[in-house]
């Protein structure tokens, strides 16, 4: 019987889904194991071999962990809102709606296609409002919560309202906005109920505020940082500029410093952890206030806090530099530098932050013309600005103090600038850096002769004595931008009287997008929801209406922004513990169960978004009393990428004509992608099918070589759509099987590197796959054998189940293909058919090549499927050794192996050699003068 692939997984597929295979049960008396895969995003290109890499991964993992015994929940869904649909929507008029279903159509074909073992019944989708309503509810909570820092906790802010009326403010300690002022109770209790609110808007940890954003305009929105590759939009490649816009913002950063401890309670990759430890830059220091000088400021305004992880070297400060973006910047530059100061704003605000960071060569700046005072000292200082100084991190101002700090020091020689000694308290211009840890402080009074942390100390309390100064813990993690200008998104349930953003209640959720002609911004600069003409509240009717109803009484405006991507994606594992809940985003009792997910494959390039995000918004919900963790994902692999293999033809520089790569030589060339559909093996172009696919080229000359053919070049890049490099899994399970595709990705390399795709591998796979049935055949007939199996049968299968199944626990996928490859040449070359050996064979790659491994269960009488079968227990007795080969040695020269039991003693070994044939033609008739035995290792006679 042959092995006809193509209808053997199509049969099982069927099965699979007809009798929901893998569905998880909420009430099982089995352990419970959580595998998850990061949300795919659907787009219209497709899955290439590339993506289901970590799939194939996770997959493997889940049907083994079903193997020993667990209740497993591997579900999947979609990422399903975005900016590609909505770009999509806004070139050709069609609702993103319409876009994003078919192109999960294609996605869910495809998944089936490669057998994956998911539990689709439990399926989400962000962009369904019955998911969505649930990411609005927690915007809610979010809304509705304060962090009590004494707590370290989130705690329901009418608490916060009922402290405020009994004892103000002043003995609150809470993340809140920089800009809240003391009041008390009495105050507090006389405010208007728009007072209170206002009041409260600067401790929710969701809110309002103005912020600097990476602002796209040929997008019409706003980027996150991850959505931003070298100064433009990753997505279009536009360009991006810095602006100030009154955003909803979460305070994320009221959680740094849990995310930090977090970290060590769960397993993830060292690398990956200290990903997200610089992300969220712990410093120890203090802040330092420096009072500008002759300013008609207020009082209040007239003050630059610094934060600094190194005050003792306060006495080297010799200029301040505050980013282009700093509030005060404006209001301190004089009349004569107002000029160049707001062009170098204006050419600041076109890079973005990231580019800004890591540019440690380019030295720029502008003097505002203005002076601090400093806080010892009392000399003035002067104030530039500088775009190496970013607005969100610190305070936005830094005090330079040139000889400790390279940076600094650069910028003090670019702009002649003193550099000041800290030793002795004089300019110097050209010395070594001093100020280093453990250096000896000895510019006053009040430092002189202290180590390194003796005078931090000190400073730090000389600086309170005098009200200008206090310690800190400060960290690089910002709260995040919250709002998006985007159509394609979660709606925020929000609408505003007199500009105060007040919430829609829950029984009224969802709050579903609404219909627009169009998917731009408005004519006017308002978010794609602008154009809405039904998108106003009724608070007495609790329901959308149009937006000529609004009359600021009763109907009032709603939230133009959209949420962000990263929404949806924060906390969708919860929801597929639950997903057709409709009164909870999950139930306490589906929660306890499966707590949090126990496995999570994906990409690394979410190191510092996605789950940097969805680790906040767990501890919120765990603060609150909605979850049992505060964790999200208790193990964490980052599975490599795939490169493809990209096929270059060269253009001659200037000329409609291509050489072939042999034939470059010193020719100016331009190495342009080709498809590498229309390159064999060889590398050898279709020329014909290349000027057809590119009509620019339909009339192009190659130069070729001496037999005719147009050789390509190859390059291994990144598998791409627009590299022209991508390889199509549809394909590949068409022609080889998805059996082949799944072993073939595993066999490619370890699961955390990146490894080339090479389709001529592919073969190897599938022939395996075709040896493998062979062995449960005899001639066409499928035909296994009752009789008991060798010792060397046993041998091979037990030393399989050993190695596979470490490999399978260390993640070590790419070896179990080669273990799978060497025991069916073994019990090939044995003539194996014993089912004691083939029946644990079948149930043990099943993990790898689930639909074969189905069909020989199948026929090996069994009616359950195979994915509920027990997995093979390994038994060390069959891999005891019972013989030895042992080297037969003359005068100290080896000359053949004899196998001998080990059981043997030494006489009984010395006489079974002497009587061997080989043994009596080596000695010739002489008597050995002495036979060496050492049992168990070698045999050695003396003649």
């Amino acid at each position: 019987m042959r092995y006809n692939f193509n209808q053997i997984e199509k049969k099982w597929q069927e099965y699979w889904a007809k009798n929901q295979t893998f569905k998880a049960d909420n009430h099982s008396d089995k352990p419970k194991y959580y595998v998850l895969d990061m949300f795919p995003y659907p787009s219209g290109a497709g899955l290439h071999v590339g993506h289901p890499l970590g799939y194939i991964a996770s997959d493997i993992y889940a049907r083994f962990k079903r193997h020993k015994g667990f209740n497993v929940l591997h579900p999947q869904g979609y990422d399903s809102f975005g900016l590609p649909a909505e770009q999509y929507a806004i070139q050709t008029g069609q609702h993103p709606a319409l876009t994003t279903e078919q192109n999960i159509k294609r996605y869910r074909e495809q998944l089936d296609q490669i057998g994956f073992s998911f539990d689709w019944s439990r399926e989400v989708r962000t962009s369904d409002p019955h998911y969505y309503q649930w990411t609005q509810w927690i915007f809610i909570q979010l809304f509705d919560s304060w962090y009590d820092v004494d707590a370290d906790k989130a705690r329901p802010v009418s608490e916060l309202e009922e402290i405020f009326a009994a004892e103000g403010n002043s003995g609150v300690n809470a993340a809140y906005d920089e800009d809240v002022e003391e009041f008390t109770s009495t105050a507090w209790n006389k405010f208007s109920a728009e007072e209170k609110q206002e009041q409260l808007l600067k401790y929710r940890l969701t809110y309002l505020a103005e912020t600097e954003v990476n602002w796209c305009p040929q997008l019409g929105t706003v980027l996150a940082n991850d959505e931003i590759v070298n100064g433009v939009s990753e997505r279009g490649g536009y360009p991006v500029i810095r602006k100030k816009m009154t955003q909803w913002s979460m305070r994320i950063s009221a959680y740094a410093e849990r995310l930090l401890q977090g970290l060590e309670k769960i397993d993830w990759t060292e690398s990956l952890k200290e990903s997200q430890r610089n992300w969220i830059g712990k410093s120890v220091g203090a802040t330092v206030k420096f009072k500008v000088q002759n300013s008609e400021l207020s009082e209040k305004d007239s003050w630059i806090d610094v934060f600094t992880t190194r005050p003792d070297t306060i006495f080297g400060v010799t200029f301040m530099t505050l980013a282009p973006e700093h509030e005060l910047v404006q209001k301190i530059t004089t009349a004569e530098h107002k000029a160049e100061v707001d062009a170098y704003i204006e050419a600041t605000a076109k890079r973005s932050e990231r580019e800004r960071m890591a540019d440690v060569k380019t030295i720029s700046g502008v003097f505002t013309g203005a002076y601090a005072e400093h806080p010892f000292t009392k000399e003035p200082v002067p104030i530039w600005i500088g775009d190496y100084v970013l607005a969100g991190y610190g305070t936005g101002a830094v005090m330079a103090v040139p000889c400790g700090d390279q940076r600094d020091y650069d910028f003090a020689k670019h702009f002649d600038l003193p550099i000041r000694n800290i030793f002795s308290n004089v300019d110097i211009s050209e010395e070594a850096f001093s100020g280093k840890e453990g250096t000896v402080i000895a510019n006053s009074d009040f430092l002189d002769g202290l180590e390194y942390k003796e005078a931090l100390n000190r400073v730090i309390l000389e600086l309170e004595k005098i009200g200008q100064g206090k310690g800190k813990t400060n960290y690089r993690l910002r709260d995040a931008v919250f709002s998006r200008q985007r159509y394609w998104g979660e709606p925020f349930p929000v609408y505003y009287v007199n500009g105060m953003p007040q919430i829609i209640e829950k029984e009224h959720l969802p709050l579903r997008l609404p219909e627009v002609e169009k998917y731009l911004p408005t004519e006017t600069g308002e978010p794609p929801l602008g154009n809405a003409t039904e998108w106003a509240w009724d608070t007495e009717k609790n329901k959308v209406v149009e937006n000529s109803a609004i009359d600021h009484k009763t109907v009032f405006p709603l939230e133009l922004n959209t949420m962000p991507g990263w929404a949806g994606s924060s906390w969708y594992l919860f929801r597929y513990m639950d997903a057709g809940n409709e009164e909870k985003f999950v139930s306490e009792e589906a929660q306890q169960y499966w707590q949090n997910v126990d496995l999570y494959i994906g990409g690394s390039e979410h190191a510092t978004g996605h789950l940097l995000y969805s680790r906040f918004w767990t501890k919120f919900l765990y603060d609150r009393g909605f979850l049992t963790v505060d964790e999200p994902f208790k193990k964490l692999i980052n599975q490599g990428m795939i490169l493809g293999t990209s096929a270059f033809v060269y253009r001659l520089e200037g000329e409609n004509k291509f050489v072939s790569k042999n034939l470059i030589g010193d020719r100016s060339v331009q190495p342009i992608h080709a498809d590498v559909a229309l390159v064999n093996a060889s590398d050898e172009l279709d020329i014909e099918g290349f000027k057809k696919w590119r009509p620019e080229f339909a009339d192009a000359e190659f130069l070729t070589e001496e037999d005719g053919s147009y050789k390509v070049g190859r390059e291994v890049e990144k598998m791409s759509k627009s590299k022209y490099n991508v390889v199509n899994p549809d394909d590949i399970c068409e022609n080889f099987g998805a059996d082949t595709l799944r072993m073939y990705e595993m066999f490619l390399g370890p699961l955390e590197q990146a490894k080339p795709w090479n389709t001529a591998g592919i073969t190897g796979v599938h022939s395996f796959l075709k040896k493998l049935w062979k062995l449960y055949q005899n001639g066409e007939d499928f035909e296994v054998s009752d009789e008991k199996p060798s010792a060397d049968s046993l041998k091979t299968l037990h030393k399989t189940i050993k190695k596979v199944t470490e490999d399978i626990e260390n993640f070590s996928f790419n070896t179990s293909v080669s273990t799978f490859m060497i025991c069916v040449n073994e019990l090939t070359a044995q003539k194996c058919n014993s089912r004691d050996i083939l029946e644990p064979l079948a149930v043990l790659i099943a993990p790898y090549a689930p639909h074969i491994a189905e069909e020989l269960w199948q026929k090996l009488g069994h009616d359950s499927s195979v994915a509920m079968a027990e997995y093979p227990v390994y038994e060390e007795k069959y891999l005891v050794e019972s013989t030895k080969q042992y080297p037969i040695s003359f005068n100290g020269k080896m000359r053949f192996m004899l196998e001998l039991p080990l059981d043997m003693s030494k006489e009984e070994i010395e006489k079974a050699v002497l009587e061997n044939e080989k043994t009596q033609q080596q000695l010739d008739g002489r008597q050995p003068k002495k036979v060496i035995v050492v049992p168990g290792k070698i045999v050695n006679i003396v003649g």
